[in-house]
């Protein structure tokens, strides 16, 4: 058992009073809907300082990374190939592994990484990521990011997405929207202090 489901063990058994779950149901009926949610999710992906980009037919995605990352030397890909419209793709643009590393800190200096995303969400830009390797902090510790989604796992809102997430093997996932970003009490923005400073989600 892991020492998360230790903790939730400990709060249920000492949980004295126990209520019943609220109905979320009216506030999903309010939530947001699209009508295009392809051009939704390019809108807010900009305002969140991304970008998405839809693979045309025919287009070859390591090209479209390479012209988008020209200067990027080391980069990781989660996988080895990628399934793009009816075709399969290999990820040749990859120069490594992340997993071929030994510990997290070999990670830093990636200019790159290339990761898969299993649901994007319309409202707010953000896509969730299942962990699918052991060197999780892939995610955050390289300097860009590179989300390969299918464009049919987008949703509208955030209500849809939670239904639809799961943890994969490793008990893992993260919502990721932009790049990281942080701002102090004047509000000057950073982007980047806590993870990628560039985030381009590809739709497949």
């Amino acid at each position: 058992m892991s020492s998360r489901e230790d903790i939730l063990q400990s709060i249920r058994r000492n949980t004295r009073v126990r209520y019943e779950k609220p109905d979320y149901l009216p506030l999903e009926q309010e939530a947001m809907t699209y009508l295009d949610k392809l051009a939704r999710f390019q809108e807010v992906m900009t305002q969140v300082g991304g970008r998405a980009v839809i693979l045309q037919e025919g287009e070859d995605l390591n090209t479209v990374i390479r012209k988008l990352y020209p200067e990027a030397v080391r980069v990781a890909a989660c996988m080895s190939e990628v399934t793009c419209g009816t075709g399969v793709q290999c990820l040749s643009c990859a120069t490594f592994h992340p997993d071929d590393v030994e510990k997290p800190a070999d990670l830093d200096g990636t200019d790159l990484a290339i990761i898969r995303g299993s649901v994007g969400v319309c409202e707010n830009g953000a896509v969730w990521i299942c962990q699918e390797v052991e060197q999780r902090a892939v995610y955050f510790i390289s300097e860009a990011l590179v989300i390969l989604l299918d464009r049919k796992n987008l949703v509208n809102n955030m209500h849809e997405a939670y239904k639809r997430i799961d943890t994969g093997d490793y008990g893992y996932g993260v919502f990721i929207s932009g790049p990281s970003k942080t701002a102090d009490i004047e509000q000057a923005l950073v982007m980047g202090a806590h993870g990628a400073r560039d985030v381009t989600v590809i739709l497949l």
